[in-house]
C-alpha cells in the first residue's frame, strides 16, 4: 500500500518539477533537462520498467525486464490501459513500434516481434541476432533507412582491443536479418576527451598515482537506451551507470553530453519521442518509485 509520506513527495516533486513556462537550459538541445514538464509516478508493476514507445499523442507502450507482458500506459490518465503477455519471463530491455508492429529485445539480442499489438490473436516471431555483445539494451526504429538500432551495453568481447568500444548494430526491416557489421562505433577515450574539452562534469574514481590519492573522471558509456529524434534524425543516448545524456548525428560523431541530476533520473533506461517533439524518459525504481519524465520540445 502507498503511503501518504510517498503521496505527498511525489506530489511536491511534480509541483517542483513541473514547468509551463519558457525554459532557460534549453540551449541547442531543445530540451531543458533540468525540468521536466512534468513527472509521473509509475504503477508498481512497472517498478523495473526497462523499455518505452511512443504509440499516440497520449499513449506509450511499456515493458519491464522480469516479464513478457506489454503495457499500454496512458498518459493523459497516469493509468495502465492495457497488459498482455507476449513471451514467457525474461531479461526484457527494449522496445520500439514499427507500424502496427511491436519489438521488443531481450538482454541478449534476441528480437520479438509482435505482428500486431492490438489484435488478441497476434502472431509472435522470434530472431536470434547473434550479437556478440552478452548485455544489450537500446533498442528503437530508425524510420528513414528501414531498420531497427540494436544497443550493446557491454562490451563485444574480451581483451584489450574491446576495452573502450562500444557499438549500436542494425536489424534490417525488408530482410529481417541483421547487418553484420556496426553501425555505429564508438571510442569512449575519445568520448572522454570531448567531455574534459568541454569541462563536462563526469563521474570520479580514486586511484592512486605515486602513492598518492587521485580522484580521476571516469566513462563507463554503458547504452541503457536510445531513440532517434522524429524531427531532428539524431541520436539520442542515455548511460544509465553514468547519469549521462548525449546526442550524436546519424553518422556517430557526437554533438551534444550532458550530465543528468541522480535525484531525478534515478536509473534511466527508457526513452521515446512524440511526433511532436515532446521527449519522455523512464527512471526504474530501484529503491525509489519508477517515474516517467516528460520534456517539452522547444526548437532551438
Amino acid at each position: 500500500m502507498t503511503t501518504p509520506s510517498i503521496l505527498l513527495g511525489a506530489a511536491l516533486l511534480l509541483a517542483t518539477c513541473s514547468s509551463s513556462g519558457p525554459a532557460t537550459n534549453v540551449g541547442s538541445t531543445g530540451y531543458d533537462l533540468s525540468k521536466p514538464t512534468s513527472i509521473s509516478v509509475l504503477p508498481d508493476t512497472l517498478h523495473e520498467v526497462s523499455g518505452v514507445t511512443d504509440i499516440d499523442a497520449r499513449t506509450v507502450a511499456c515493458i519491464q525486464d522480469e516479464n513478457g507482458i506489454l503495457f499500454l500506459y496512458d498518459l493523459a490518465t497516469n493509468a495502465i490501459r492495457e497488459q498482455f503477455q507476449f513471451h514467457i519471463d525474461g531479461d526484457y530491455e527494449g522496445v520500439t513500434r514499427v507500424g502496427d508492429a511491436m519489438y521488443i529485445l531481450r538482454s541478449d539480442a534476441t528480437l520479438f516481434e509482435v505482428d500486431d499489438y492490438r489484435r488478441k490473436d497476434f502472431t509472435l516471431r522470434t530472431y536470434s541476432t547473434a550479437i556478440p555483445a552478452r548485455n544489450n539494451e537500446g533498442l528503437c526504429y530508425d524510420e528513414a533507412n528501414n531498420r531497427l538500432l540494436i544497443g550493446c551495453k557491454s562490451k563485444l568481447g574480451k581483451g584489450p582491443e574491446f576495452k573502450d568500444k562500444r557499438a549500436i548494430y542494425a536489424f534490417d526491416l525488408a530482410t529481417k536479418t541483421l547487418l553484420p557489421d556496426p553501425v555505429f562505433e564508438f571510442d569512449v577515450q575519445a568520448i572522454k576527451e570531448f567531455a574534459m574539452a568541454r569541462k563536462i562534469d563526469l563521474p570520479t574514481r580514486s586511484r592512486k598515482k605515486k602513492g598518492v590519492p587521485v580522484d580521476e573522471p571516469m566513462l563507463k558509456f554503458m547504452t541503457s537506451a536510445i531513440s532517434v529524434h522524429p524531427i531532428r534524425n539524431e541520436l539520442f543516448l542515455l548511460s544509465a551507470a553514468d547519469h549521462l545524456f548525449f546526442i550524436f548525428d546519424m553518422n556517430g560523431k557526437v554533438l551534444h553530453m550532458e550530465p543528468l541530476d541522480p535525484k531525478v533520473f534515478n536509473k534511466a533506461e527508457g526513452i521515446t519521442f512524440l511526433d511532436n517533439g515532446d521527449m519522455l524518459i523512464t527512471n526504474e525504481g530501484q529503491d525509489h518509485k519508477p517515474t516517467l519524465l516528460r520534456f517539452t520540445y522547444r526548437k532551438p
